[in-house]
């Protein structure tokens, strides 16, 4: 059986097509810069590989088209034609009402589309990506596998907020948790360690306290833009900025920008947020960018001791995602920082490590991972597990 998996970023959209229940990835592409007149795509099938920059790719519906013509293109493809997909699966994030795992009806677009005012950097993406799939191959069932579903073992106490419980029973205000693909990747790879802290930190980051296997706090609240600060979203903040900003003369539009699109790094430090030029800065001697960089660490290390608490210890500390697999130098800050809990780890390992690594040292007393994120094998299971509960796995 194939399964088709669509990643929908604001901007951009990676596709993986995998064997089940080979778990073999048979192609893989990605569109970026979709909305432009200069978008770049990449597409490997087998061994061959296509590379293209400068393209119109107006919308998602034509990159979406790009690829699944790669996919049957009759030289190098990989189906002879699109019904030999069994469904299309979607890293989805949140939907009113549904958390797990779920076909793509009309009842779950419609929640997604409810909690467009909380997330609608994610859901405007997926809704549209998901419609183009809808159009292109009707026959093709849509899987949601939402980041939600990893966090539903939280407990109520870590979940709710301390605002008035009407708000929680009839709103459902609430910390959802999301980044659930991957710490539920990082629990799998994990299971032999009873206390985990996941910290999945790129564009958007989230850490995750994870016993025995099971989610039971994350950093992320009803929305995304909670937690740790982000490459362009503050992170958590004091609720009363927004009503004093309004007082100061912004419009609730600039307020919300400056807090969704022109904060995190890319306010702190002055670039464009992206780690790599925080720490071009900052190797260019940019006080912003230490700044920045500071605030960012001292942000992970807040609920790196909160769970450290609420787990009553900690056995392995993983760090994933863009950054968490690819900064030696944050992972060097962090881990600095922890030498009083009895973290003990290789200072060229770090430095050096380039793939799925422990770089902790023998006598530590925490293991320390890097694993590099695969959030669409997660989803790609799910996918499949659900067509098999529903007897469509042949």
């Amino acid at each position: 059986m194939r399964i088709l998996i669509c990643n929908a970023g604001s901007t951009s959209l990676k596709f993986k097509l995998w064997e089940m229940p080979a778990l073999a990835v048979l192609a893989e592409g990605r569109v970026e810069r979709v909305g432009s007149d200069d978008a770049l795509y990449s597409c490997r099938i087998g061994p061959h590989e296509t590379k293209r920059s400068g393209l119109s790719v107006p919308d998602y519906a034509a990159g979406v088209r790009l690829f699944l013509n790669s996919l049957t293109d009759p030289q190098t493809g990989a189906v002879d034609a699109l019904d030999e997909i069994a469904a299309v699966g979607f890293k989805t994030v949140l939907s009113k009402g549904f958390y797990g795992v779920h076909f793509l009806t009309p009842e779950v677009l419609a929640g997604m589309e409810a909690m467009m005012s909380v997330a609608p950097a994610h859901n405007g993406p997926y809704l549209e990506a998901i419609r183009v799939f809808e159009s292109l191959m009707p026959d093709a069932p849509r899987i949601g596998v939402f980041e939600t579903a990893f966090h539903t073992t939280i407990p109520l106490e870590r979940r709710v907020y301390p605002v008035p419980y009407a708000w929680y029973e009839q709103y459902g205000v609430m910390r959802m948790g999301y980044h659930g693909a991957s710490h539920g990747y990082i629990a799998q790879r994990l299971a032999g360690k009873r206390r985990v802290i996941s910290c999945h930190l790129g564009g958007s980051g989230s850490l995750c306290a994870i016993l025995n296997g099971k989610s039971v706090d994350n950093s992320f609240g009803l929305s995304l833009q909670a937690g740790v600060p982000h490459a362009q979203r503050a992170g958590d903040i004091d609720p009363y900025i927004i009503p004093f900003m309004l007082s100061q003369g912004l419009t609730m539009d600039e307020v919300l920008r400056g807090l969704g699109k022109d904060g995190g790094l890319k306010g702190l430090s002055g670039t464009s947020g992206d780690l790599r030029d925080v720490e071009a800065a900052l190797e260019a001697g940019s006080p912003r960018a230490k700044l920045a960089l500071d605030v960012y660490v001292t942000g992970i290390l807040r609920y790196i001791g909160a769970y450290y608490m609420e787990l009553g210890g900690l056995d392995a500390l993983a760090f994933t995602g863009g950054i968490g697999e690819n900064s030696w130098r944050v992972r060097k800050l962090v881990l600095d920082r922890l030498a009083h809990i009895g973290v003990k780890y290789d200072e060229a390992l770090n430095r050096g490590c380039r793939s799925e690594a422990v770089i902790s040292t023998v006598d530590s007393s925490v293991s320390v991972h890097v694993i590099p994120a695969n959030e669409e094998l997660m989803v790609v299971r799910s996918a499949f597990e659900l067509l098999a509960k529903n007897g469509r796995s042949e």
